[in-house]
Protein backbone atom coordinates (compact mmCIF):
# COMPACT_ATOMS: atom_id res chain seq x y z
CA UNK A 1 0.00 0.00 0.00
CA UNK A 2 1.67 3.21 -1.17
CA UNK A 3 1.75 6.25 1.10
CA UNK A 4 -0.04 8.35 -1.51
CA UNK A 5 -2.97 5.94 -1.77
CA UNK A 6 -6.23 7.28 -0.37
CA UNK A 7 -8.75 4.88 1.12
CA UNK A 8 -12.51 4.88 1.57
CA UNK A 9 -14.80 2.07 2.73
CA UNK A 10 -15.53 1.19 -0.92
CA UNK A 11 -11.85 1.18 -1.90
CA UNK A 12 -10.95 -0.83 1.18
CA UNK A 13 -13.60 -3.44 0.34
CA UNK A 14 -12.25 -3.70 -3.20
CA UNK A 15 -8.68 -3.95 -1.93
CA UNK A 16 -9.15 -6.77 0.60
CA UNK A 17 -11.54 -9.30 -0.92
CA UNK A 18 -9.80 -12.24 0.82
CA UNK A 19 -8.21 -12.80 4.22
CA UNK A 20 -4.79 -13.23 2.57
CA UNK A 21 -5.08 -9.79 0.97
CA UNK A 22 -6.01 -8.34 4.37
CA UNK A 23 -2.84 -9.87 5.88
CA UNK A 24 -0.72 -8.41 3.05
CA UNK A 25 -2.24 -4.97 3.54
CA UNK A 26 -1.60 -5.09 7.28
CA UNK A 27 2.01 -6.15 6.60
CA UNK A 28 2.44 -3.22 4.20
CA UNK A 29 1.07 -0.76 6.77
CA UNK A 30 3.10 -2.15 9.68
CA UNK A 31 6.35 -3.17 7.99
CA UNK A 32 6.36 -1.18 4.74
CA UNK A 33 6.01 -2.48 1.19
CA UNK A 34 9.68 -3.54 1.21
CA UNK A 35 9.36 -5.06 4.72
CA UNK A 36 12.14 -2.73 5.88
CA UNK A 37 10.53 -2.25 9.30
CA UNK A 38 9.98 -5.96 9.95
CA UNK A 39 11.46 -7.33 13.18
CA UNK A 40 11.24 -10.55 15.16
CA UNK A 41 8.85 -10.22 18.11
CA UNK A 42 10.93 -12.71 20.12
CA UNK A 43 14.62 -11.76 19.63
CA UNK A 44 14.09 -8.29 18.02
CA UNK A 45 16.34 -9.25 15.09
CA UNK A 46 15.95 -7.26 11.88
CA UNK A 47 18.46 -9.27 9.83
CA UNK A 48 16.54 -11.79 7.73
CA UNK A 49 13.14 -13.51 7.62
CA UNK A 50 11.66 -16.33 5.57
CA UNK A 51 8.08 -16.45 4.39
CA UNK A 52 6.61 -19.91 5.00
CA UNK A 53 4.69 -20.55 1.81
CA UNK A 54 1.51 -22.64 2.13
CA UNK A 55 1.42 -25.94 0.25
CA UNK A 56 -1.91 -25.15 -1.40
CA UNK A 57 -2.17 -21.61 -2.80
CA UNK A 58 -2.75 -19.16 0.05
CA UNK A 59 -4.49 -21.58 2.44
CA UNK A 60 -2.83 -23.69 5.11
CA UNK A 61 -4.08 -25.98 7.86
CA UNK A 62 -3.75 -25.13 11.53
CA UNK A 63 -2.79 -27.61 14.25
CA UNK A 64 -6.51 -28.23 14.76
CA UNK A 65 -7.01 -29.05 11.10
CA UNK A 66 -8.97 -25.92 10.18
CA UNK A 67 -8.15 -23.91 7.06
CA UNK A 68 -6.59 -20.45 7.43
CA UNK A 69 -4.99 -17.86 5.15
CA UNK A 70 -2.72 -16.52 7.88
CA UNK A 71 0.71 -15.56 6.51
CA UNK A 72 3.56 -16.93 8.64
CA UNK A 73 7.21 -15.87 8.79
CA UNK A 74 10.33 -17.40 10.35
CA UNK A 75 13.22 -15.48 11.91
CA UNK A 76 16.61 -16.51 10.49
CA UNK A 77 18.32 -15.95 13.87
CA UNK A 78 16.09 -17.56 16.52
CA UNK A 79 13.90 -19.66 14.15
CA UNK A 80 10.79 -18.30 15.81
CA UNK A 81 7.64 -18.34 13.68
CA UNK A 82 5.36 -15.32 13.78
CA UNK A 83 2.84 -13.29 11.83
CA UNK A 84 1.98 -9.61 11.52
CA UNK A 85 -0.49 -10.12 14.40
CA UNK A 86 2.06 -11.39 16.95
CA UNK A 87 2.56 -9.12 19.95
CA UNK A 88 0.00 -6.56 18.79
CA UNK A 89 -3.58 -5.66 19.68
CA UNK A 90 -4.59 -8.40 17.20
CA UNK A 91 -2.68 -11.13 19.06
CA UNK A 92 -4.81 -14.24 19.63
CA UNK A 93 -7.85 -12.83 17.86
CA UNK A 94 -10.50 -15.12 16.37
CA UNK A 95 -11.98 -12.28 14.32
CA UNK A 96 -10.91 -12.04 10.69
CA UNK A 97 -8.26 -9.46 9.79
CA UNK A 98 -10.64 -8.10 7.13
CA UNK A 99 -13.13 -7.14 9.84
CA UNK A 100 -10.35 -5.65 11.97
CA UNK A 101 -9.24 -3.38 9.11
CA UNK A 102 -12.80 -2.25 8.38
CA UNK A 103 -13.48 -1.40 12.03
CA UNK A 104 -10.12 0.39 12.42
CA UNK A 105 -10.87 2.52 9.36
CA UNK A 106 -14.35 3.38 10.67
CA UNK A 107 -13.00 4.37 14.09
CA UNK A 108 -10.36 6.54 12.43
CA UNK A 109 -12.74 8.17 9.97
CA UNK A 110 -15.78 8.79 12.21
CA UNK A 111 -15.42 12.13 14.00
CA UNK A 112 -17.95 11.17 16.65
CA UNK A 113 -16.74 7.59 16.97
CA UNK A 114 -18.69 4.41 16.38
CA UNK A 115 -20.45 2.37 19.04
CA UNK A 116 -19.81 -1.30 19.77
CA UNK A 117 -23.48 -2.04 19.12
CA UNK A 118 -23.20 -0.61 15.61
CA UNK A 119 -20.10 -2.71 14.92
CA UNK A 120 -21.96 -5.75 16.26
CA UNK A 121 -24.75 -5.23 13.71
CA UNK A 122 -22.63 -4.25 10.72
CA UNK A 123 -19.93 -6.92 11.01
CA UNK A 124 -21.93 -9.82 12.48
CA UNK A 125 -20.07 -10.02 15.78
CA UNK A 126 -21.31 -10.74 19.27
CA UNK A 127 -21.81 -7.78 21.59
CA UNK A 128 -18.86 -8.83 23.77
CA UNK A 129 -16.53 -9.30 20.79
CA UNK A 130 -17.42 -5.90 19.32
CA UNK A 131 -17.01 -4.17 22.69
CA UNK A 132 -13.65 -5.81 23.40
CA UNK A 133 -12.49 -5.16 19.84
CA UNK A 134 -13.09 -1.42 20.14
CA UNK A 135 -11.23 -1.28 23.46
CA UNK A 136 -8.23 -3.03 21.91
CA UNK A 137 -8.21 -0.45 19.13
CA UNK A 138 -8.43 2.35 21.70
CA UNK A 139 -5.41 0.80 23.42
CA UNK A 140 -3.43 1.42 20.23
CA UNK A 141 -4.74 4.98 20.07
CA UNK A 142 -3.11 5.84 23.40
CA UNK A 143 -0.28 8.34 23.31
CA UNK A 144 3.18 6.82 22.96
CA UNK A 145 4.76 6.20 26.40
CA UNK A 146 7.91 8.07 25.34
CA UNK A 147 6.05 11.02 23.82
CA UNK A 148 7.76 13.36 26.29
CA UNK A 149 6.60 16.59 27.87
CA UNK A 150 5.02 19.52 26.06
CA UNK A 151 7.85 22.10 26.08
CA UNK A 152 8.67 25.56 24.68
CA UNK A 153 5.06 26.14 23.70
CA UNK A 154 1.78 27.67 24.80
CA UNK A 155 -0.56 25.27 26.53
CA UNK A 156 -4.31 25.79 26.88
CA UNK A 157 -5.69 24.05 29.97
CA UNK A 158 -9.35 23.56 30.75
CA UNK A 159 -11.53 21.09 32.61
CA UNK A 160 -14.99 19.70 32.09
CA UNK A 161 -17.35 17.23 33.73
CA UNK A 162 -18.67 14.07 32.10
CA UNK A 163 -21.96 12.49 33.17
CA UNK A 164 -25.71 12.97 33.10
CA UNK A 165 -27.40 15.89 34.80
CA UNK A 166 -28.16 15.01 38.43
CA UNK A 167 -31.61 16.59 38.15
CA UNK A 168 -32.51 14.04 35.44
CA UNK A 169 -31.62 10.99 37.54
CA UNK A 170 -34.16 8.78 39.26
CA UNK A 171 -35.10 9.92 42.71
CA UNK A 172 -33.20 7.11 44.47
CA UNK A 173 -30.01 7.91 42.57
CA UNK A 174 -30.27 11.68 42.67
CA UNK A 175 -27.77 13.50 44.94
CA UNK A 176 -29.09 15.69 47.72
CA UNK A 177 -27.48 18.76 46.19
CA UNK A 178 -26.65 19.47 42.59
CA UNK A 179 -23.39 21.36 43.11
CA UNK A 180 -22.12 24.42 41.30
CA UNK A 181 -20.25 25.18 38.07
CA UNK A 182 -23.06 25.04 35.56
CA UNK A 183 -26.84 24.66 35.43
CA UNK A 184 -26.72 20.86 35.68
CA UNK A 185 -24.35 20.74 38.66
CA UNK A 186 -21.20 18.64 39.01
CA UNK A 187 -22.11 16.22 41.82
CA UNK A 188 -21.87 12.62 40.59
CA UNK A 189 -19.95 13.61 37.45
CA UNK A 190 -16.37 12.74 36.46
CA UNK A 191 -13.82 15.54 36.04
CA UNK A 192 -11.64 15.57 32.92
CA UNK A 193 -8.63 17.84 32.36
CA UNK A 194 -7.45 18.56 28.80
CA UNK A 195 -4.24 20.25 27.70
CA UNK A 196 -3.96 21.59 24.14
CA UNK A 197 -0.66 22.55 22.55
CA UNK A 198 -1.47 25.73 20.60
CA UNK A 199 1.41 25.23 18.14
CA UNK A 200 0.96 21.57 17.18
CA UNK A 201 -2.73 21.13 18.04
CA UNK A 202 -1.99 18.04 20.13
CA UNK A 203 -4.43 17.38 22.96
CA UNK A 204 -3.78 15.34 26.10
CA UNK A 205 -6.71 14.46 28.34
CA UNK A 206 -6.97 12.57 31.58
CA UNK A 207 -9.52 11.76 34.25
CA UNK A 208 -8.85 13.62 37.51
CA UNK A 209 -10.46 13.05 40.93
CA UNK A 210 -11.28 16.76 41.34
CA UNK A 211 -10.31 20.16 39.97
CA UNK A 212 -8.55 21.54 43.03
CA UNK A 213 -5.31 23.46 42.58
CA UNK A 214 -3.13 20.63 43.90
CA UNK A 215 -4.72 18.03 41.64
CA UNK A 216 -4.44 20.25 38.56
CA UNK A 217 -0.83 21.10 39.37
CA UNK A 218 0.18 17.45 39.61
CA UNK A 219 -1.69 16.48 36.44
CA UNK A 220 -0.22 19.34 34.40
CA UNK A 221 3.33 18.79 35.70
CA UNK A 222 3.15 15.20 34.40
CA UNK A 223 2.58 16.45 30.84
CA UNK A 224 4.19 19.88 30.54
CA UNK A 225 7.68 21.29 31.01
CA UNK A 226 6.34 24.25 32.99
CA UNK A 227 9.45 26.53 33.18
CA UNK A 228 9.72 26.73 29.38
CA UNK A 229 6.00 26.97 28.57
CA UNK A 230 3.19 29.53 28.70
CA UNK A 231 -0.23 28.75 30.18
CA UNK A 232 -3.62 30.01 29.02
CA UNK A 233 -6.69 29.19 31.16
CA UNK A 234 -10.01 30.55 32.30
CA UNK A 235 -10.41 32.31 35.63
CA UNK A 236 -10.81 29.18 37.78
CA UNK A 237 -8.92 29.79 41.03
CA UNK A 238 -7.29 26.36 40.89
CA UNK A 239 -4.96 27.62 38.13
CA UNK A 240 -3.73 30.75 39.92
CA UNK A 241 -1.08 29.14 42.13
CA UNK A 242 0.23 26.60 39.58
CA UNK A 243 0.50 29.37 36.99
CA UNK A 244 3.54 30.68 38.87
CA UNK A 245 5.50 27.61 37.75
CA UNK A 246 5.11 28.60 34.09
CA UNK A 247 7.11 31.18 32.19
CA UNK A 248 3.85 33.13 32.01
CA UNK A 249 0.20 32.59 32.88
CA UNK A 250 -2.66 34.51 31.30
CA UNK A 251 -6.36 33.86 31.69
CA UNK A 252 -9.73 35.09 30.50
CA UNK A 253 -12.47 35.78 33.05
CA UNK A 254 -15.67 34.06 31.92
CA UNK A 255 -17.57 35.47 34.90
CA UNK A 256 -17.28 38.93 33.33
CA UNK A 257 -18.12 37.55 29.85
CA UNK A 258 -14.52 37.78 28.70
CA UNK A 259 -13.78 34.88 26.34
CA UNK A 260 -10.97 36.21 24.14
CA UNK A 261 -8.27 38.78 24.83
CA UNK A 262 -5.72 39.03 22.05
CA UNK A 263 -4.41 35.49 21.56
CA UNK A 264 -5.52 34.40 25.05
CA UNK A 265 -8.56 32.13 25.23
CA UNK A 266 -9.63 28.59 26.06
CA UNK A 267 -11.40 28.13 22.74
CA UNK A 268 -9.13 25.30 21.58
CA UNK A 269 -10.01 23.22 24.63
CA UNK A 270 -13.70 24.16 24.37
CA UNK A 271 -13.70 22.99 20.74
CA UNK A 272 -12.29 19.66 21.83
CA UNK A 273 -14.87 19.31 24.62
CA UNK A 274 -17.72 19.97 22.20
CA UNK A 275 -16.50 17.14 19.95
CA UNK A 276 -15.89 14.85 22.91
CA UNK A 277 -19.35 15.34 24.43
CA UNK A 278 -21.07 15.11 21.06
CA UNK A 279 -19.47 11.70 20.61
CA UNK A 280 -20.04 10.43 24.14
CA UNK A 281 -23.66 11.62 24.32
CA UNK A 282 -24.73 11.05 20.72
CA UNK A 283 -22.81 7.90 19.78
CA UNK A 284 -22.09 6.02 22.99
CA UNK A 285 -24.88 7.49 25.18
CA UNK A 286 -23.21 6.27 28.37
CA UNK A 287 -19.56 5.71 29.32
CA UNK A 288 -18.54 4.33 32.70
CA UNK A 289 -15.91 6.11 34.77
CA UNK A 290 -13.84 2.92 34.72
CA UNK A 291 -13.39 3.02 30.93
CA UNK A 292 -13.59 6.78 30.36
CA UNK A 293 -9.80 7.06 29.99
CA UNK A 294 -9.95 4.70 27.00
CA UNK A 295 -12.54 6.87 25.24
CA UNK A 296 -10.45 9.96 26.00
CA UNK A 297 -7.49 8.29 24.27
CA UNK A 298 -9.68 7.69 21.21
CA UNK A 299 -10.91 11.28 20.96
CA UNK A 300 -7.42 12.63 21.73
CA UNK A 301 -5.98 10.57 18.88
CA UNK A 302 -8.54 11.73 16.33
CA UNK A 303 -8.36 15.37 17.42
CA UNK A 304 -4.55 15.44 17.39
CA UNK A 305 -4.45 13.94 13.89
CA UNK A 306 -7.39 15.96 12.54
CA UNK A 307 -5.23 17.67 9.88
CA UNK A 308 -4.21 14.43 8.15
CA UNK A 309 -6.30 12.16 5.93
CA UNK A 310 -8.27 9.17 7.20
CA UNK A 311 -5.75 6.91 5.45
CA UNK A 312 -2.78 8.50 7.21
CA UNK A 313 -4.61 8.35 10.53
CA UNK A 314 -5.26 4.64 9.99
CA UNK A 315 -1.63 4.05 9.03
CA UNK A 316 -0.45 5.84 12.17
CA UNK A 317 -2.79 3.75 14.31
CA UNK A 318 -1.63 0.46 12.80
CA UNK A 319 1.96 1.56 13.39
CA UNK A 320 1.15 1.89 17.11
CA UNK A 321 -0.34 -1.60 17.53
CA UNK A 322 2.96 -3.29 18.41
CA UNK A 323 3.37 -4.01 22.13
CA UNK A 324 -0.19 -2.92 22.93
CA UNK A 325 -1.67 -6.38 23.51
CA UNK A 326 -4.75 -6.18 25.72
CA UNK A 327 -6.34 -9.26 27.29
CA UNK A 328 -9.92 -9.69 28.46
CA UNK A 329 -9.30 -9.90 32.21
CA UNK A 330 -7.75 -6.43 32.82
CA UNK A 331 -10.61 -4.81 30.89
CA UNK A 332 -13.44 -6.60 32.69
CA UNK A 333 -12.15 -7.08 36.25
CA UNK A 334 -13.81 -4.86 38.84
Amino acid sequence: MSKSESLSIIKLAERITTEAEAYKMLEDMRWGEDLSRQSCPKCASVRKFYFIKPKEGETRKTNRGTATQRRRWKCADCRHQFSVLTGTIFHGTHISVRKWLFVIFEMCASKNGISAREIERKYELTAKSAWFMTHRIREAMKREPLAGLLANTTVVADETFIGGKPKNKHRQGRPARLGGRGPGGTVGKTAVLSLVDKSSGEVRSRVVPDVSGDTLKEAIADQVDTPSSHLHTDGWLGYRKLGRDFESHEYVDHSTYEYVRGDVSTNQAENYFSQLKRGLDGTHHHVSTKHLHRYLAEFDFRYTTRTVSDTERMRKLVDQTQGRRLSWKPVTER
